[in-house]
């Protein structure tokens, strides 16, 4: 946290990128003024994307959401074709072990359920 005055500056930093919020816009412009002092950086504008995050900003409000994310991961999954269901199953499907469905990709598997 970066203090000046009352408000405390919140700064969240990945890899080489920094998110900086306050309720005052002049506390910010005065930290990336001080940071461009010191660092060779860029001004990106307000925040709508961040770690597969979507950030829809309003006047009182901010909004999280992760839908391009999830369409993302269905259509690599290959059910984003499909209709929506109470029952993500078969109903009655008997398992065996001599079943004649295809093998699952364990490496598209762990890539969706990301291990």
């Amino acid at each position: 946290m970066w203090r000046q005055g009352k408000e405390e500056l919140v700064v969240d930093v990945y890899m080489d990128d920094l998110i900086v919020t306050n309720v005052r816009t002049e506390d910010i412009n005065s930290f990336k003024r001080e940071m461009a002092a010191y660092f060779r950086m860029s001004d990106l504008g307000a925040l709508s994307y961040y770690l597969s995050i979507e950030v829809r900003q309003g006047k009182e409000e901010l909004m999280l959401g992760q839908s391009a994310y999830a369409s993302k991961l269905l259509e690599q999954s290959g059910v984003a074709k499909y209709k929506p269901c109470v029952t993500p199953m078969e109903e009655r499907l008997k398992l065996t072990k001599a079943s004649t469905v295809t093998k699952v990709d364990a490496i598209l598997y762990r890539s969706i359920v990301g291990v």
